[in-house]
């Protein structure tokens, strides 16, 4: 099979060409350069695109009009910018630019690389499953072996009505994997309706799941629906269902094997077409051991078991976890900075507690006190500081990378004559 082809549309001969050198170098070949006016035949055929790259297209139509073509042939192709001006135009007129990417002027291999492997994890997430793109699936961002395995599993339950337990720490994602197999199920014209069982008061939690009858307490002034009649032929997702009380517990049971519940103050039985998912932070075996979680219950929830890892364990997703959590802030005008690569090794020697959530949360903060500026290791927060120090000899190959790309960027620089002129900082103004 012949490998997809990239295509750099560019009216800037020199340009186009030093960047087809570039990209050869990083195995990007075949790479195709044409010029505006001259890209409609390219696009008509039927090879495979793994990208294109768009330079000076002549005129914002005529680039909207390529974006637009492109977007129509396939919708997981990803589209490179090289004018920071271009994306800003394109963000004004409210095109989708989850498959925009930038390249900045003049070339540097480090960034160039970075973007095109973002753009490769786009192009692979978006790749085909029953016929639907995977359009959420770049939630799932990273390409370690464990994830790449979370999202296999979520190809496989997906087209089954089989109830689903996510395992896993706090922040690392448990809502996300429930939202896709939703999304890629039978049941994704139907609601998906989740419910934080620590969340609410036990003596309230019942209503929430059954709903309630008039006067059936104190303060029901009303008859209420609860989540379940809610998500009528769509989806329940159960969050930390290690904290349910143990009288709910046997309630749920009842739901999960005869399908059936009542409303509070009702003694009329409500029959119920939704898919369970379940999700805990909790150790249930364990707390089945404590008399806190009913055994029975367990070994109904966890008919088909789905780990979520800590990101502890996948510190090779770190350089592109940063990079998708920066290009959703850019995506919602608020604002971007970019991360020196010694400070995204500090950030790979850091224990992340709070796992993808706590990611998040670091990125926000850059972006208000370094807006659109370069974070170098001294510009993080203390406790992001003061990780060890980088050793080559006991250090994982992915942290290795981030630390040698620096000195590889030298050498590919020098190797092509691109002026050195330090990273821009400031993206876009």
């Amino acid at each position: 099979m012949n490998r997809p082809i990239m295509l750099v549309v560019d009216n800037d001969d020199a340009r186009s060409r030093q960047l087809k050198g570039l990209l050869e170098f990083l195995e990007s070949d075949p790479v195709i350069l044409t010029s505006s006016g001259q890209w409609q035949p390219m696009l008509g055929q039927d090879a495979e695109l793994e990208a294109v790259i768009l330079g000076n297209c002549g005129s914002n139509g005529e680039l909207r009009e390529i974006i637009d073509v492109v977007d129509a042939r396939s919708r997981r192709v990803p589209m490179l910018l090289v004018d920071a001006d271009d994306v800003r135009t394109l963000l004004d007129q409210d095109v989708d630019s989850t498959s925009l990417f930038r390249i900045n002027v003049p070339f540097r291999y480090q960034q160039l690389a970075g973007v095109l492997r973002r753009a490769h994890v786009y192009r692979e997430s978006h790749e085909q499953i029953g016929g639907r793109p995977l359009e959420l699936f770049r939630s799932l961002v990273g390409n370690s072996c464990a994830i790449r395995e979370v999202r296999n599993l979520i190809h496989r339950v997906s087209a089954s009505d089989a109830t689903v337990l996510i395992l896993g720490e706090s922040g690392t994602g448990k809502e996300v994997v429930a939202r896709n197999i939703h999304y890629y199920s039978p049941r994704r014209e139907g609601p998906f309706v989740p419910l934080n069982c620590g969340a609410i008061p036990s003596e309230l939690l019942e209503s929430e799941l059954f709903g309630h009858e008039k006067g059936a307490f104190t303060g029901a002034i009303s008859a209420r629906q609860g989540r379940f009649e809610m998500a009528e032929g769509g989806t329940v997702f159960l969050d930390e269902i290690g904290d349910m009380p143990l009288a709910m517990q046997i309630k749920l049971l009842r739901v999960l094997q005869e399908r059936i519940f009542e409303r509070v103050g009702s003694n009329k039985s409500v029959r119920t077409n939704v898919r369970i998912i379940a999700a805990t932070h909790r150790d249930l075996e364990e707390a089945i051991e404590k008399g806190a979680f009913r055994e029975d219950l367990y070994y109904r929830l966890n008919v088909f078991p789905i780990e979520m890892p800590p990101l502890r364990e996948r510190t090779e997703d770190i350089p592109l976890l940063v990079d998708e959590l920066l290009r959703r802030l850019e995506h919602e005008h608020r604002g971007s900075v970019r991360l020196t690569p010694a400070a995204t090794a500090s950030l790979c020697h850091y224990p992340w507690p709070g796992n993808v959530r706590e990611l998040a949360n670091l990125m926000e903060r850059l972006v208000i006190l370094h807006p659109y500026g370069l974070v170098d290791v001294h510009d993080l927060p203390e406790k992001f500081r003061n990780s060890p120090p980088v050793s080559l000899d006991n250090d994982t190959e992915e942290v290795r990378a981030v630390v040698a790309i620096s000195d590889l960027d030298q050498d590919i620089n020098r190797a092509f004559s691109i002026p050195r002129g330090g990273l821009d900082a400031r993206l876009m103004s």
